[in-house]
């Protein structure tokens, strides 16, 4: 893998926006093929079909392909494209955000970096999205879309507690969560291996799941800060009957919240349409707030799920390719998308489009200083077996949780070392 620096790529980058129209748009004499790919379920098929035809439109003589593509086995066909031995192709990749770093490890992503300064307004991305998708500097990944975990609620139950408003500090939400908490009611339905959520609160209490070292990766969970992140988990998850040897789709939370007799769940709005499909008496009744922080002036962290696009560097439309991206992050279509798919714009500037939705518009607060996970190439492993669960279920259960952490920190280095 080559370390490319600012400085450098901009100087090339440059030169290909002076030579790269000449020589790799199309053939004169017929229209360019633009080949992009979307993964399955990030977008409607009505958007893809109004997207493509406005671009079509507004760019006479291309003709954009949208190809929808599985995420299982996604990774290998990506790295097929950019390695250049894939009899598919591909101008614009939709890829995860925790996928880029081990994209840009292998190699073969062209920069966009001098692009997302002029055009694509980022200075005001999701850091969540951006930072997954640069490295030394140098961005390869443009954000697209996101999505995050929420706090949702039955309104019906918060209203026979008492309680007007939803919280907005960890104080409040522990008290609010107490009253709720009675008799075959659960406060909370927090399964004990819900990993994602004790993200957020170890982000809250400045720790960290993973640290980067001279570039050696070891895990943090041992870390005081850390601890304190597990410490208030400990806490919310006692106000309810989760599990605390599962995680949240074990059984699925919404199907347990369905049932009644649950006041709240951490998980993303789209988990609604589950909840009120298994229990039609619900629909209408379900509320959103952000996951509280430690104070009231902003909520709490959160771990950001969503997409960036890529651009092969092998693309012979690298131009058009751009032109594709140009228009997918335009105000016009993150307006169409967010409210289409109830998600949160790429910048923290359009969350207003979404004022709207409830859920939507509950998510932009925490999305706004939202989270990856760890930008290790090497993270898939480490969730592959994923230590920090059993990590989670021996605090939960009275074990000690330094010695706990220390396992576990000791099992994110190991992975984090190793190699593929």
């Amino acid at each position: 893998m080559k370390m490319r620096f600012l400085a450098v790529s901009t100087a090339l980058a440059a030169a290909t926006a002076l030579t790269g129209c000449s020589q790799l748009s199309g053939p004169a004499d017929g229209p360019q093929k633009v080949t992009l790919w979307l993964m399955k379920g990030s977008a409607s098929d009505d958007f893809i079909g109004k997207f493509t035809a406005s671009f079509e439109k507004e760019h006479p003589g291309v003709d954009l392909e949208v190809r929808i593509q599985e995420w299982t086995g996604i990774g290998d066909k990506v790295n097929a494209v950019l390695a250049g031995t894939s009899k598919e192709t591909a101008d614009v990749i939709e890829v995860g955000n925790t996928q880029v770093a081990r994209y840009i490890e292998n190699g073969g992503l062209s920069e966009l970096t001098l692009e997302g300064l002029r055009e694509w307004g980022n200075k005001d991305w999701l850091k969540g999205l951006s930072d997954p998708g640069s490295l030394n500097g140098a961005q390869y990944g443009v954000p697209w879309y996101a999505a995050n975990r929420v706090v949702i609620y039955n309104k019906d139950v918060f209203t026979e507690a008492g309680i007007k408003t939803p919280p907005r500090n960890r104080q409040e939400w522990i008290q609010a969560t107490q009253r709720l908490d009675k008799a075959d009611q659960q406060g909370i339905y927090l399964a004990g291996q819900n990993w994602y959520v004790l993200a957020g609160f170890i982000w809250d209490e400045g720790g960290e799941l993973a640290v980067e070292n001279s570039g050696k990766w070891s895990g943090a969970l041992n870390d005081d800060k850390a601890l304190a992140g597990m410490q208030f988990y400990k806490q919310l998850q006692a106000l309810g009957d989760g599990p605390k040897d599962a995680d949240e789709e074990t059984p699925p939370q919404s199907e347990v919240f369905a049932r009644g007799r649950v006041a709240q769940i951490i998980a993303p709005p789209s988990q609604v349409k589950e909840i009120e499909a298994a229990n039609p008496a619900l629909k209408g009744k379900l509320g959103f707030f952000p996951i509280p922080g430690k104070t009231s002036e902003k909520p709490g962290a959160v771990f950001i799920g969503g997409s960036d696009l890529i651009i092969p560097e092998k693309t012979r439309q690298r131009p058009r390719a751009v032109e594709v991206i140009t228009a997918l992050v335009s105000e016009k279509w993150q307006t169409e998308l967010a409210r289409t798919m109830s998600y949160v714009p790429n910048r923290t500037s359009l969350a207003h489009v979404v004022e709207g939705n409830e859920g939507a518009a509950a998510m932009a607060p925490g999305a706004a200083q939202g989270r990856a996970t760890p930008k290790s190439p090497r993270w898939a492993e480490v969730e592959a077996e994923n230590p920090i669960k059993p990590f989670m279920t021996a605090v939960l259960t009275g074990q000690d949780p330094e010695q706990a952490a220390r396992v576990a920190s000791d099992a994110i280095s190991q992975a984090l070392a190793s190699d593929r």
